[in-house]
């Protein structure tokens, strides 16, 4: 009888190794590649069912595996099922979980970034929140001392005091104008006075008022500072006091003074 050479199908193992071995890769590559580890890939190669997680998660490797060395994957895990459907006994030892495609997982770096990255926000957070406490604190004290409203007020009526101003009282015309001067009673000048002509205050005097028809014609001095108007132009203006601190308010006189 003639013998009939019986070709044998080679297993997904022997598939897997030949295609890797034609890329001229080492187990070591393909575990770092696909993250399975070593034992696993050699089990797989070595149909060693015995030494492999449960069926999905072997498949899961195989499918792996595959995609590595160029073979397909659907495949490839479709030949590992029917294979290990008549070749693998059922065991009651508990399987060690490990992902079917850990390419598919989250890189441990990954994670280990992203619980960093929470905790930094967290205490970040934090400290915004505790200056900001700090802020609110310091912007209420000075709140607390700050002065009454009407000692604030004080500094503002003091600006508005009239200028003090010092030394002689000079009255100088500046168009033609009458005046007259008295100190209780006495006169002291009377005269009409022309453009640049000037008359100065005594030193000596007690009360001096001034009479002036022509207000806006003479400028009156305190030492080096003008003094203000003394009335209204075109109106004669009487019981006009010369002494220096009334004419910096304005040159009224005392209410005790007389009317000339």
């Amino acid at each position: 009888m003639d013998e009939l050479d019986a070709t044998e199908v080679p297993t997904v193992g022997e598939r897997l190794r030949a295609a890797r071995e034609a890329k001229g890769l080492s187990l070591d590559d393909v575990a770092a590649q696909t993250r399975i580890p070593r034992r696993h890939l050699e089990s797989l190669e070595n149909s060693e069912w015995d030494r492999l997680p449960a069926p999905t998660y072997t498949i899961g490797f195989a499918k792996s595996y595959a995609s590595a060395v160029d073979l397909d994957r659907m495949e490839i895990g479709e030949d590992l099922r029917s294979e290990m459907g008549g070749a693998r006994a059922p065991t009651t030892s508990t399987d060690v979980f490990e992902p079917a495609d850990p390419a598919r997982t989250m890189p441990r770096w990954l994670v280990l970034a992203a619980i960093i990255a929470v905790i930094l926000v967290i205490v970040v957070m934090t400290w915004l929140s505790n200056r900001s406490l700090q802020d609110d604190n310091n912007v209420q004290r000075p709140a607390a001392t700050a002065p009454a409203p009407t000692a604030a007020a004080q500094p503002a009526r003091q600006a508005a005091a009239p200028p003090v101003a010092e030394g002689p009282v000079v009255i100088t015309a500046t168009a033609p104008a009458w005046l007259r001067v008295t100190d209780q009673g006495k006169k002291l000048y009377e005269a009409t006075m022309q453009p640049g002509q000037t008359w100065q205050v005594p030193a000596t005097a007690v009360a001096p008022l001034l009479r002036v028809g022509a207000p806006e014609a003479i400028r009156i001095n305190v030492g080096s500072t003008v003094a203000p108007p003394v009335g209204p132009a075109g109106q004669v203006t009487s019981n006009v006091s010369l002494k220096a601190a009334d004419l910096m308010k304005g040159g009224q006189a005392p209410a005790a003074a007389k009317s000339q």
